[in-house]
């Protein structure tokens, strides 16, 4: 028997924090460990109980989501934080994956797809949805132009790491990316790690930004 997915909840609405414990609670293999009404509070949180997952509200007070988002992970904890949104096109939700948030939700999200999003996200998978990927890769790289440090770290990557790379940072799925390098999806999924070490970078739009400040083509 595996252990349960441990998550935190950090939200300044109390009602929030109820429905998503309420979604979350149902599901034998996540527990919640914790909540917090503010991202100060939320940090420390994090510190004290080590959890799998964060759920991070973005406007709160004392300290928002996206300090929060930031002191966590130059804190170097192994907790993955999921940010919450309204809007599915904020800029405030690409500045927090651009910080090394793994993934987010809208607070809208059906119990099942909430569900789903915490487990893939426990697994090591960044949650994203395809449409919003393609947005916030094309926010996250408009204004950066190449450098030489990530050319740097571009060049230990392989050919087929340098093809997937590519492939990622036009935005496609692991499945498209494997059904157009005729690869196995697990095979997609392991050049990914890979180029996270390699090109150190904690998401999907983080590796985009990479990718095109190396002046990859």
């Amino acid at each position: 028997m595996t252990n349960p997915i441990r998550v935190v909840l950090v939200d300044d609405d109390a009602l929030v924090r109820a429905g998503l414990k309420m979604m979350l609670g149902g599901a034998s293999d996540i527990e919640i460990v914790g909540e917090a009404e503010n991202g100060r509070d939320g940090v420390q949180l994090v510190a004290k109980m080590r959890p799998d997952i964060a759920l991070m509200d973005i406007r709160m007070p004392v300290l928002d989501g996206l300090a929060a988002v930031r002191e966590i992970v130059a804190s170097g904890s192994a907790t993955r934080v999921i940010v919450l949104t309204t809007f599915d096109a904020d800029d405030m939700v690409l500045t927090a994956l651009g910080d090394g948030a793994a993934g987010f939700l809208l607070k809208d999200t059906p119990p099942s797809d909430l569900v789903d999003g915490v487990r893939r996200v426990a697994r090591g998978e960044p949650m994203l949805s395809p449409s919003i990927t393609h947005q916030l890769i094309a926010a996250a790289t408009r204004s950066h132009a190449p450098d030489a440090d990530a050319r740097a770290l571009a060049e230990s990557l392989t050919q087929r790491e340098r093809e997937v790379a590519l492939a990622v940072a036009r935005g496609l799925s692991n499945a498209e990316i494997a059904a157009e390098l005729f690869l196995g999806v697990a095979t997609v999924k392991t050049h990914i790690a890979h180029l996270f070490t390699k090109l150190e970078a904690s998401n999907r739009v983080q590796l985009a930004r990479r990718i095109h400040d190396a002046g990859l083509r």
